[in-house]
């Protein structure tokens, strides 16, 4: 494959961000792995370092797990002292995940040798092209939500 033509060039975007997807999947499995997480617990922890708070129900739909399944996950990490349950204060019936401070200062360390990393491999790009990233990635997030809502209305393959 070439980068000659505007295909080749679309071709090598696509595969280069699902490369930087992969490798970024393996870096947070590795942290999980040192803070004694599997990897949906470590995925819904995510969300909640991203979000600082969230429902159960985002929790679910964001790791594909069923609603007794995403309770069970928030127990196990309750249990490590990640997150706590507290009343959502939009919904009088409704509970927020939170992520406990603590945990965030165990975990701190562990990202810390990657955020020097990607900020020095930022330092190479241009305010202009620093502005085309962000506005593909932004982008492709919306675009990939759009995706995911198509797929959730199709009949299974089988």
């Amino acid at each position: 494959m070439t980068k000659d033509t505007r295909q080749g060039l679309k071709q090598h975007v696509v595969l280069d961000s699902r490369e930087y997807g992969i490798s970024y999947a393996l870096f947070r499995n590795a942290i999980g792995k040192k803070m004694g997480l599997n990897t949906t617990d470590f995925e819904g922890l995510d969300l909640i370092f991203f979000r600082g708070a969230t429902t159960p129900s985002e929790l679910s739909k964001y790791t594909g797990l069923s609603s007794g399944s995403t309770t069970a996950m928030i127990d196990r990490l309750e249990r490590t002292g990640f997150v706590k349950r507290q009343d959502n204060p939009d919904d009088r019936r409704g509970t927020l995940v939170v992520l406990q401070r603590e945990a965030a200062q165990k975990f701190s360390p562990l990202f810390a040798s990657g955020r020097v990393a990607q900020d020095k491999l930022l330092d190479g790009f241009t305010d202009g092209e620093l502005e085309v990233l962000s506005d593909f990635f932004k982008k492709s997030a919306a675009m990939f939500e759009e995706e995911r809502k198509k797929l959730i209305g199709m009949k299974p393959v089988k």
